[in-house]
């Protein structure tokens, strides 16, 4: 492996980056390390950046609808990547993964209906609920053993009670959790049982870290197949969350009816031009490098458990499957959330994700990217410690 792609330091400053640019402005701190949101500091693969070098030498950008080829590329990578089937009439597009979850809030519920999901979780996920003036249901995860675990008797009890929808985050975030064929199995079957559609938000299914494997859930039977709407995207596997492209895959054409009638609603007629050029070239040309990525996230995740378990012992570091966010339990330092929150900033110069973003269950943890070169991450480590000296 090329390790030397990802030690280099990328200056992501004044670059309009989230990430770099308004850490300060969020965190109302300055010089604050970023080690938040979810995107990477490393260059997004070399067949990306050259399809977008290679289109924009082409002068005219002008409507723009998606190429034959792109879909051939997207069904290519999933057969490859997680051995799945899928047709090219079962695909369409979003700007991302959370417009999505909109659309499909939107599409299969109304104003007053309760919408399932499974907290600690991904903070848009009770954003597009509540946004959309639907009832949350929390199935709340519980750890054993340092992962997370489904109640399923609360499970059936929660569908039992009128759920019209189900939001799954596989693999899950915060926790890097990728839930095994036998629970996947398991939610299709109460979710069959009782007709309750499933979403599932699988954009971290590309950053499986071996000898864990990323499984869809749409791919496992026929009849979650049927119920299921699944979001995958690019942006977090080849770095690309700026180009804004991301993927709804359902078999079920009524689902596709009712998805493309909110999408029409919305007046949403594709995706940017740029978003399906990298798009393509990802999924055609990208295994080689998020090979190698994936080999250097382990690496990374590896420093990460090691350095906490030897100077942090108080912290306790939920190893991820997946992706690069790794889930930390700092319930036995005895700090509030805001106190948290406090020596993190003031202390160590450090911004991570609180844990009560992502709902009950969160309370006690934060969230820490390790997706960056080295140099950074053993930085973000140190102010770590010294944040809790």
């Amino acid at each position: 492996m090329d390790s030397k792609l990802f030690e280099t330091l990328i200056e992501r400053k004044n670059t309009g980056s989230i990430k770099w640019d308004y850490t300060g402005e969020l965190y109302g701190a300055k010089d604050l390390l970023p080690m938040w949101v979810a995107d990477m500091d490393f260059p997004s693969p070399e067949p990306v950046q050259k399809a977008l070098i290679d289109r924009i030498q082409h002068p005219v950008f002008g409507y723009t609808a998606p190429p034959a080829a792109i879909n051939d590329a997207i069904q290519t990578w999933m057969k490859k990547r997680h051995d799945w089937d899928i047709k090219k009439e079962w695909i369409m597009f979003s700007p991302g993964v959370v417009s999505a979850l909109a659309v499909a809030i939107q599409a299969f519920t109304r104003p007053g209906d309760k919408v399932m999901l499974q907290s600690p979780v991904y903070t848009p996920f009770f954003d597009m609920v509540t946004k959309n003036e639907r009832e949350v249901v929390n199935n709340q995860l519980h750890i054993a053993e340092n992962r997370f675990s489904i109640d399923f008797t609360d499970f059936e009890e929660k569908l039992k009670s009128g759920v019209k929808l189900f939001l799954l985050c596989n693999p899950q975030n915060p926790g890097g959790r990728i839930w095994t064929k036998n629970e996947l199995t398991q939610i299709g079957e109460l979710c069959h049982k009782y007709g309750v559609p499933i979403i599932s938000d699988e954009i971290h299914g590309d950053l499986y870290l071996p000898p864990f494997k990323h499984v869809p859930i749409a791919s496992i039977d026929e009849r979650f197949a049927s119920l299921t709407v699944t979001l995958m995207a690019p942006s977090k596997t080849f770095n690309v969350a700026g180009l804004q492209s991301a993927l709804l895959i359902t078999e079920n054409p009524e689902f596709q009816k009712k998805l493309k009638t909110v999408q029409d609603r919305n007046a949403f007629h594709g995706l940017n031009l740029f978003g399906l050029t990298a798009m393509e070239a990802a999924y055609r040309e990208g295994e080689e490098w998020l090979n190698e990525l994936v080999d250097y996230l382990k690496s990374n995740i590896e420093i990460t458990t090691d350095f906490i378990s030897r100077e942090l012992p108080e912290i306790v570091c939920m190893r991820p499957e997946a992706s690069y966010l790794v889930w930390l339990d700092c319930r036995n330092l005895g700090l509030t959330d805001e106190d948290l929150k406090k020596c993190l900033i003031e202390k160590g110069k450090l911004a991570l994700e609180p844990g009560t973003k992502y709902g009950p269950g969160g309370e006690g943890f934060v969230r820490m990217n390790i997706g960056c070169p080295r140099e950074i991450l053993l930085d973000g480590l140190q102010r770590l410690k010294k944040s809790f000296s």
